[in-house]
């Protein structure tokens, strides 16, 4: 079992490895100056150096603060309106063209609006990522409470449950792995989100601390903070993973 683990792990990190390799041996053949593009290898120093530094840990706290709570956000919204658009046609009709019409604009075009409205401050990071991560939840939710087997709910209804008894004790666990699917691509769209309007206007976050070193001409200083986010993404969505079996086996029908 450990083999066939570590066998999976290797061959699904082999285009990575060999990616760090040419680019370390670019690097050390001298074929690029290293203020221009540093190793992989200068980079993760860096940033244990920087695991160090309390200044550093708060920037990243930050920028790990606004994931969560927009997440969050996002995924009651999300799973809210998804789950009374697919119980209630004139919900879902409604919900439709808003949809269709909001999903493919690219949210941070929004920002400035935001910052107008709510300030430099956590509002508008936080709102940013709601509205750019809302919608994958929202349409897993939807497509997901929309394919549970009616007899299901036939058969409930007959035994006397309600409609909000039906919602959550069968809609809601039959469409978590579509939910589940949902939220995995919305945490990946909140660290791009939140990296990218902390490059735009922050005092703090691991954004801000890229802009930073690049108005100083730090490049080894602006890879470490892309470096984190990317280790950032990877952790949290490790421990989505984990989250995500533990909860589809309990709500297993």
């Amino acid at each position: 079992m450990i083999g066939r683990a570590l066998k999976s792990l290797i061959l699904h990190s082999a285009s990575l490895i060999l990616l760090l390799g040419a680019w370390e041996a670019v690097c050390r053949a001298g074929m690029v100056s290293p203020h221009l593009l540093p190793a992989p290898s200068a980079i993760f120093l860096r940033l244990l150096v920087q695991l160090a530094d309390p200044a550093f840990l708060i920037h990243l706290g930050q920028t790990v603060l606004r994931i969560a709570v927009g997440l969050a956000l996002a995924t009651a919204i999300g799973v809210g309106v998804g789950l009374a658009a697919s119980r209630n046609r004139l919900i879902g009709r409604l919900l439709e063209p808003l949809v269709r019409v909001l999903a493919p604009i690219p949210k941070i075009a929004l920002y400035p609006a935001l910052i107008l409205m709510l300030g430099f401050d956590h509002a508008s990071k936080i709102a940013l990522i709601v509205a750019d991560a809302v919608f994958p939840i929202l349409l897993a939710t939807y497509h997901g409470a929309r394919m549970v087997e009616p007899k299901l709910i036939w058969s409930a209804r007959a035994a006397g449950a309600s409609e909000r008894q039906c919602t959550f004790t069968i809609v809601l666990p039959a469409a978590l792995p579509s939910i589940y699917t949902g939220l995995r691509i919305a945490l990946l769209i909140a660290c791009v989100v939140v990296f990218l309007a902390e490059m735009i206007s922050s005092s703090d976050g691991l954004g801000h601390l890229l802009i930073r070193a690049a108005r100083s001409f730090r490049t080894l200083d602006m890879f470490v903070p892309l470096l984190a986010v990317s280790l950032l993404g990877l952790a949290l969505n490790g421990l989505a993973t984990l989250a995500g079996r533990r909860l589809l086996r309990g709500f297993a029908l």
